[in-house]
């Protein structure tokens, strides 16, 4: 049994994703400093699996605990999500993103390479993209000066394990996000992020639920069908198979590259207001909303080409925009 460890394990998708490792017989070991989520994920995924994954309470900037958990405990293979992850606040708080984001992953891999650990999955975004020429982007869509602290902090990530693979024995696959949304079925885990949301879809659930007064669309003048921008939104369950298709592509050496860098998306744009239309009409709830300026950082239209995932990692989104927006509500409720 390949033991992994899973950084940022009771985040939002790092949480789906031990659940899908489970589900196939991985042994789960998580780190998470509890930053931004809560202890009480542990007992939803284990609820799901009737399995409960070690658990280390680690900030990954602590070097020497770093270490230590390295020394102690034997790994096969990393999953790496734990960084922070709003545009917004990285354009506010560089700093942060930089120390977050890029000091922890070189620590990792640090110890990674010293104990012979060498299977990475890195958690990436579309960021690293900018706002692309052409649509819908492919993994050769040039790599623009990013747009935020974080998209460059994503940019910054890959180089570095890019460099890393060429002088040791390290394999990495690269996934580089859209716009995951939606929870798991059993409504057990879910996006529940602290303070106020970054992201779209916990807001429209938030605000359905009486606990925000409005939603904010920033921007309706970009050059998209209704003015809003457009995301390729992702069911996180889909996403999170993603991870488990590429270690084992990792574990069977099937890998065609050192590195290797694939788009996980659905390949369909949707506007922000047609997610909040099919968030309605989906839950039958009404939305108070209004439009506010732009945020700096934010393009005006990204989504994917999925085409390379399909056909190398035999992987495809199945889990509908409607699935998504239904289990948010669900999860909100609970």
């Amino acid at each position: 049994m390949k033991r992994i460890l899973v950084t940022g394990g009771l985040g939002f998708i790092g949480s789906h994703t031990v659940v899908e490792l489970q589900n196939e017989g991985f042994e789960v070991v998580i780190i998470d400093n509890l930053s931004n989520t809560t202890i009480e994920v542990l007992d939803g995924i284990t609820a799901i699996t009737n399995k409960k994954p070690v658990f280390f309470q680690i900030d990954l900037k602590n070097i020497s605990k770093v270490k230590k958990f390295f020394k102690n405990n034997k790994i096969d293979g990393v999953i790496h999500f734990a960084a922070s992850k709003a545009v917004g606040e990285s354009v506010n708080e560089p700093l942060k993103y930089y120390e977050n984001n890029i000091t922890t992953l070189v620590y990792l891999l640090k110890e990674m390479q010293k104990n012979k650990v060498n299977n990475l999955i890195f958690s990436s975004s579309c960021t690293v993209y900018g706002q692309a020429d052409e649509l819908p982007i492919t993994e050769e869509t040039p790599i623009k000066p990013a747009d935020s602290p974080y998209g460059n902090t994503k940019q910054i990530g890959e180089e570095i394990i890019t460099d890393t693979t060429k002088i040791s024995d390290l394999n990495a696959i690269v996934l580089r996000y859209f716009n995951p949304i939606g929870g798991h079925q059993s409504i057990l885990i879910g996006e529940l992020p602290i303070g106020i949301p970054q992201n779209l879809i916990p807001f429209i659930t938030q605000t359905a639920a009486g606990v925000r007064e409005c939603l904010s669309i920033f921007g309706d003048d970009y050059e998209t069908p209704d003015g809003t921008a457009v995301r390729d939104y992702i069911h996180v369950v889909d996403l999170a198979k993603a991870h488990i298709v590429a270690m084992k592509r990792l574990f069977t050496k099937n890998n065609k590259e050192k590195i290797e860098f694939f788009n996980i998306g659905t390949g369909k744009g949707s506007s922000v207001l047609t997610v909040i239309n099919a968030f309605e009409k989906v839950n039958n709830q009404k939305l108070n909303y209004k439009i506010v300026p732009r945020r700096v950082g934010d393009i005006a239209s990204a989504y994917a080409d999925t085409t390379l995932a399909n056909n190398e990692l035999g992987w495809k989104s199945k889990l509908t925009l409607q699935d998504a927006l239904r289990a948010a509500w669900l999860w909100q409720e609970k």
